[in-house]
């Protein structure tokens, strides 16, 4: 379910503190039922899905994914040079000194993101490319009913008027069809993990 921003901005995330500059893009409410110490066991299922590169459970998001990094690869977007710690300065320099040295999160292998910092209830992650600068802000919160679940944020600096373009222009796939897409695979993978979860 998507949320209001301002379940995300409410809330005492670490992540305020250094992503002043950034917008608030999406907020979603992850199908992710779990107790008070889980957010283990989600982080470690999205960064294999990130690791995987898994683009979505239906053809038309693979399609579109697939068409994206097509273009991707012919216009320059998404070269070495256009990431963290070329154009773009890892968000890791502005980090707090306890974060700092606190766990930065799994190794998301050569993807285009690279884990931030990890805590009991939340985790980021961020990537770049020649349209925006993002971050993926996974959080750990109480349901109201005795219970927890995930709620992820993602945050954007686009890079210039293009980047802001580019998003706008997206923003309706997005909705359509990569977020449902990924919610219902989140969920599925979630589900599939739950005896080993218990079993823990």
């Amino acid at each position: 379910m998507r949320l209001l921003r301002t379940a995300h901005t409410e809330l005492p995330w670490r992540i305020h503190e250094f992503t002043g500059d950034f917008t608030v893009e999406d907020v979603w409410a992850l199908p992710t039922p779990g107790g008070p110490d889980d957010l283990k066991w989600l982080v470690g299922q999205v960064a294999e899905g990130i690791r995987g590169g898994v683009d979505g459970d239906t053809p038309v998001s693979r399609l579109l994914f697939a068409v994206r990094w097509k273009l991707g690869a012919l216009l320059g977007w998404d070269k070495a040079d256009a990431g963290i710690g070329s154009r773009i300065p890892s968000l890791r320099d502005r980090l707090p000194a306890d974060l700092l040295a606190g766990p930065r999160g799994p190794d998301l292998g050569t993807s285009k993101f690279s884990s931030l910092y990890q805590r009991e209830d939340e985790w980021a992650a961020e990537m770049a490319n020649r349209t925006v600068h993002a971050v993926m802000h996974i959080g750990w919160v109480p349901d109201g009913a005795g219970g927890h679940h995930g709620r992820m944020a993602v945050l954007v600096r686009p890079n210039g008027r293009f980047g802001a373009l580019y998003m706008a222009a997206i923003k309706p796939f997005r909705y359509l069809v990569v977020y449902p897409a990924l919610m219902r695979t989140i969920g599925r993978q979630w589900q599939a993990s739950r005896p080993e979860r218990t079993a823990s």
